[in-house]
This record gives structure tokens, C-alpha cells and sequence, in this order.
């Protein structure tokens, strides 16, 4: 009879996504794991496998919980220019949070794995698809109750939203100013004017 785990095993998902943000895949060696899992080294085998399977397993969870969270919103917002501010703000406000924004930070240990890692790869371009086919049909009710001007490429604009939503990661490990976070959304709104 084998034993009951003795941990949560999304909360350590959690606190993966949080080693992983801070050290990086590669740098995130087994002992500094372990210490920021909180469980034996037998425990993260036998649960999650190796090391690489313990970063895609975080990083899907991440990523589905995000875009699944961004896609709900931008669907069931009344207004398109409203939902779109929303996930922009939101992601804002999230990296702004130092405590939360450490789990953000595990894209970028999975960018750097995506050249050599298929798997990874394969994922992250799926889910940009997907959000960015959220996004262009967020774009086309905007037109269709006369938010958006109809002589814009819905495509270009939709990817280009989706795009700059993943970079306020990249802008919050730069910057610790949160008048830059602001004025990069507020930019980025722009667009949609």
C-alpha cells in the first residue's frame, strides 16, 4: 500500500513557478528546489519526475490558469475596450505585487528552453495562438457595437496586444517603477483609439 503524499501538490506547483522565476531553469539547482518546494528529494521524483518535467508541469499550470483567466474575461466583458484595459491592467497589477509577480517570472526559464525543447516550444506557441484568437475576436465584437474603427487589420492588432501583454513580464523584471508599468499599458491601450 503505498503512502498518502503528505504535501499539496498544486501548492508546490505554486512554489515551483516561484524558484523557477527567480533562478531560472538552469539555475535553479536540486538543493535550491528542494528547499523551495518543501518536500525530499524522493517526493519530487516520485510526484513530478525530473527537474524538466517539474518546469513543464509549473508552466502549464501557469499558463492555462493565466490564459484561461484573460480568455473568460475578454469573452464575457460587455464592453471589447473595457476587457482588453482589464487584462492589461490586471497583468499590471499582478507584476506590481512583488510577491505575486515570482510566479510570472517562470516564462522566462520556458522561453529559454524553447530553441531545444519541443515540448515547451510547441505549448507556448499554441497558447499565444489561442490568446491571440481571443484577443481578434474581442477586436471584431468591438467593431461589430461600433468601439473599434472597422478600418483596422484586426489580425495585426490582435497580435500585437497579445504580444505586449507578455512583455509587461519582461518590463517588470527591469523596472521596479510602477509609473513605467503604467505608462507602457496605457501606450499600449492606445492602440485601440
Amino acid at each position: 500500500m503505498g503512502r498518502n503524499k503528505e504535501f499539496d501538490t498544486t501548492e508546490v506547483l505554486y512554489r515551483a513557478m516561484e524558484v523557477f522565476g527567480h533562478y531560472g531553469y538552469e539555475g535553479a539547482s536540486l538543493p535550491q528546489l528542494l528547499k523551495g518546494l518543501g518536500i525530499a528529494r524522493q517526493s519530487l521524483y516520485d510526484t513530478y519526475g525530473t527537474k524538466r518535467d517539474l518546469l513543464v508541469l509549473a508552466l502549464k499550470h501557469y499558463v492555462n490558469e493565466r490564459s484561461n483567466a484573460v480568455m473568460k474575461y475578454l469573452a464575457t466583458s460587455e464592453s471589447a475596450k473595457q476587457g482588453i484595459a482589464y487584462v492589461f491592467h490586471e497583468a499590471a497589477k499582478v507584476l506590481k505585487d512583488k510577491n505575486r509577480q515570482k510566479k510570472c517570472f517562470i516564462i522566462f526559464s520556458a522561453i529559454d528552453q524553447m530553441p531545444h525543447d519541443m515540448e515547451i516550444k510547441a505549448f507556448l506557441l499554441k497558447d499565444l495562438n489561442t490568446l491571440e484568437e481571443a484577443f481578434f475576436e474581442t477586436l471584431v465584437r468591438g467593431q461589430g457595437n461600433g468601439e473599434i474603427s472597422s478600418n483596422r487589420d484586426f489580425r495585426a492588432l490582435a497580435r500585437y496586444l497579445n504580444f505586449a501583454r507578455y512583455s509587461l513580464t519582461q518590463l517588470a523584471k527591469m523596472t521596479s517603477d510602477p509609473k513605467v508599468m503604467d505608462d507602457y499599458v496605457a501606450v499600449s491601450l492606445s492602440v485601440l483609439d
